[in-house]
């Protein structure tokens, strides 16, 4: 059985983002998951075993020895090497989109230092608002494809608690072991690019902003699966 891709979606939105490319995917003969993380700031920190659960619940329990690529998009990178962990001998290969990287071992903030001085100004009570209350409309406006497709995610986002963007994610040493590779749509993630490069990793650009895989599912689906072509994960039946 080929390896099923699991599409990772951002804690700051919801897996409304990745549902256009696993359709797409599952048109082209590939089965896509995208488990939801939208309670996993439910109860206090760590919230990172939350982030795991959710994604190995997400595979279903008929499933659980599938072999699996993991692709993340946005701060769901961040979770990777943890999510890894978690599924033994079962990750081929990891994807990221337009994503935060990990460090190859020891422990990433969740947020960088002048993102937090931002968020922690915008805090109300301990919680902020939607991610797309955090821009300004002009740079909120041209990620979406149509009114209907904003509406979907916008109504679906949570507010997360600033300890989220607050904590840190363990990166298991080792976890890069499997063959791993970078999809950029666009700056700034354009220096995270050139550091997976750096890495030795496959890296490929599909020019957009940052929730390209909701204006262009297609363009998307086929670069995932020129990737895994490309780290030999494709190779099986389907």
């Amino acid at each position: 059985m080929a390896a099923r891709f699991v599409l990772i979606h951002s804690p700051s939105v919801g897996p409304w983002t990745w549902q256009p490319v696993a359709h797409r995917l599952a048109e082209l003969g590939w089965a896509a998951a995208v488990p939801s993380l939208l309670h996993v700031t439910d109860g206090g920190p760590p919230f990172w075993p939350r982030v795991v659960d959710a994604v190995r619940g997400g595979l279903g329990t008929a499933e659980q020895s599938q072999s699996v690529v993991l692709v993340a998009h946005s701060n769901a990178g961040l979770f990777v090497p943890i999510i890894s962990a978690a599924l033994p001998g079962r990750v081929r290969g990891c994807i990221f989109v337009d994503a935060a990287l990990p460090p190859t071992s020891g422990a990433a903030p969740v947020a960088p230092p002048e993102l937090l001085a931002l968020l922690r100004d915008k805090a109300s009570d301990g919680l902020l608002p939607r991610w797309t209350d955090w821009w300004d409309e002009e740079e909120v406006a041209p990620l979406f494809p149509d009114q209907r497709t904003r509406q979907a995610v916008t109504e679906e986002q949570p507010r997360l608690p600033l300890s989220y963007y607050e904590a840190s994610v363990p990166a298991p040493a080792g976890w890069d072991a499997q063959p791993c590779a970078y999809l950029l749509f666009g700056p700034p993630y354009d220096e995270l690019a050139d550091e997976a490069r750096g890495r030795g990793w496959i890296v490929h650009q599909l020019p957009g902003r940052h929730l390209h895989q909701l204006v262009d599912p297609d363009g998307v689906a086929r670069s995932l699966l020129a990737i895994a072509d490309e780290m030999e994960v494709t190779k099986l039946d389907r």
